[in-house]
């Protein structure tokens, strides 16, 4: 008898425990391993849909054969989309996981900014740095470059890289831009100028500046010999992870696409051949494959990469820009105009996505889910069991079961955000809901060429379906019943959001102000700051 109440007494207990246990768990399939999982995110610089030759069903360039092979051993996923169509809001929202209109980044940072991402906003590499995790950044930063803004005091422990975009400053042997830039003035008085010259959009005082951790390395930079330097920064991260046995994160932001990087001197690109972005498209993935050779080399079947890009094509760039495929944006298009980065057509911010887990995420695998790069914030912090301050509000949705069981999910409605072409930096006038897409807003984006299109507000919203028009060439008739269906469910989630973000307590608000000061000077006295600190 008392053995039987002893056994009643403890299955009790145990039986408590499990509910307890379920009670408090979220409501999705957890991993359970014998240590956390390592992370690689990598982000390429305006690079196009149709980059990827993965996407590309009718025959591949071969331009990009590192990720074809990363995504014929993961997860391609053809409906994931940038946060915004430019670089320092989009960046923003990938790293806090919330709009611009909540984090308060919603444009980008200059050369002279004095702050930059609000110091209020919390990142998931703080979250993971909090937790254990080696946090590291290589690449392109552009959320502010001075005291408490820098990387190294937004949680990574370790930084190599631009502070901003490649076309922000002069080099000896630049790159490739429209219009060409000039190189470096290499004598005569200092003289720092945050305005653009009369060269036609280049920034040709002050040196681009290499920097490591707070301190610049190399001013100005070689953008030549730049994808080398990340390669043997980025692996020797990798390995010296393995050595210390303690989960990392490499966040890996990179600028080859922004204007063409400077391929290497062996390619012989002619500054004017078609063939420029290509050959910095192929250093980029080389780039890619080098660091997927590492990760593979060491922690195989415990690190998640996750390739993505931060917006889509810089249109006005021409033959320096990449392609937006199928999203060609045709309504806008016919009408004069860019139709890709700073817009809210799809080929804007729909980017080339794959994950690759070998043993985790299922090879070979396409999903269509509808997926934002905000999504990156709660899923890592998912994986790598760390709960996110519960005093913010989130827009990005936990993508945990998509990548790992195939499940269909993502988001039932995505805004995106004005990016500097129609309308006020951050609003939210574009609005996704499955197939349907609504524009409150279209015009004035510069296309190649120099057209820009007329801004235009719409009400009734233009709706597009684009499961059966994915080049936004023809809206819905408005006097049909799909359509007034479609736009009444978007404009009551539009008005739900933008009250709720009203009412938000945590939204913050960024400081866009500049100065001479601010510019990031290795010397002063050098003519643009010159200065060479590498080994």
């Amino acid at each position: 008898m008392a053995e039987a109440f002893t056994w009643l007494f403890l299955s009790g207990i145990l039986m408590c425990s499990v509910l307890l246990y379920n009670v408090h768990q979220p409501e999705r399939n957890v991993i359970i391993t014998s240590k956390r999982p390592n992370f690689i995110i990598i982000l390429a610089d305006d690079i196009g849909w149709y980059d990827l030759d993965a996407n590309q069903p009718e025959g591949r360039a071969n331009h990009t054969p590192n990720l074809n092979l990363m995504a014929e051993q993961g997860l391609r996923l053809t409906d994931f989309h940038s946060p915004a169509s430019t670089c320092s809001p989009s960046r923003a929202a990938i790293l806090t996981g919330r709009y611009g209109l909540r984090n308060g980044v919603t444009h980008n940072f200059a050369v002279g900014s004095v702050a930059g991402l609000p110091l209020s906003e919390v990142t998931f590499p703080q979250l993971l740095q909090k937790a254990g995790y080696y946090t590291a950044m290589i690449g392109k930063w552009h959320l502010g470059h001075n005291g408490p803004y820098r990387p190294t005091n937004r949680g990574f422990s370790y930084y190599l890289g631009i502070p901003y975009s490649n076309d922000m400053g002069c080099t000896d042997r630049p790159g490739y831009d429209l219009p060409q830039c000039p190189p470096c003035v290499s004598c005569g008085p200092q003289v720092i100028r945050l305005q653009r010259n009369v060269h036609g959009g280049c920034y040709s005082k002050a040196g681009l500046p290499l920097m490591e951790n707070g301190s610049i390395v190399e001013q100005p930079l070689d953008l030549w010999t730049l994808t080398e330097q990340y390669k043997s920064a980025a692996t020797r991260i990798i390995h010296n992870a393995r050595d210390r046995g303690q989960p990392y994160l490499l966040y890996l932001a990179l600028a080859h696409m922004h204007v063409p990087l400077a391929p290497p001197p062996s390619l012989s690109v002619s500054p004017t051949s078609s063939s420029v972005y290509a050959a910095s498209l192929q250093e980029m993935d080389s780039l890619v494959g080098a660091v997927k050779s590492a990760s593979d080399e060491t922690d195989k079947d415990n690190t998640l990469i996750w390739f993505t890009g931060d917006n889509g094509p810089w249109e006005q760039k021409c033959q320096y820009a990449g392609s937006v495929g199928p999203f060609m944006g045709k309504w806008q298009t016919s009408r004069g105009g860019g139709s890709a980065k700073r817009t809210t057509w799809e080929g804007g911010h729909r980017v080339p996505t794959v994950a690759y887990w070998p043993g985790t995420i299922p090879a070979n695998t396409t999903s269509s889910s509808l997926l934002s790069g905000m999504d990156i914030f709660p899923t890592l912090l998912s994986l790598a069991g760390v709960t996110p301050p519960s005093d913010k509000r989130y827009d990005g949705v936990d993508a945990t079961n998509i990548l790992l069981h195939g499940e269909r999910g993502g988001h039932e409605f995505l805004f995106h955000p004005n990016s500097g072409a129609a309308g006020r930096f951050g609003d939210l006038q574009t609005v996704r809901m499955g197939r349907y897409k609504a524009f409150y807003i279209t015009g004035a984006a510069e296309a190649c060429g120099g057209g820009t299109g007329r801004q235009e507000l719409h009400d009734p919203p233009l709706i597009f379906d684009l499961e059966h028009d994915e080049a936004e060439e023809t809206p819905l008739d408005i006097q049909t019943p799909e359509y007034q269906a479609a736009a009444d469910r978007i404009a009551r989630r539009r008005e739900e959001l933008l009250w709720d973000i009203a009412t938000d307590k945590s939204v913050s608000a960024a400081d866009y102000s500049t100065n001479d000061s601010a510019t990031p000077c290795c010397d002063p006295r050098q003519p643009v700051c010159r200065c060479r600190m590498l080994s």
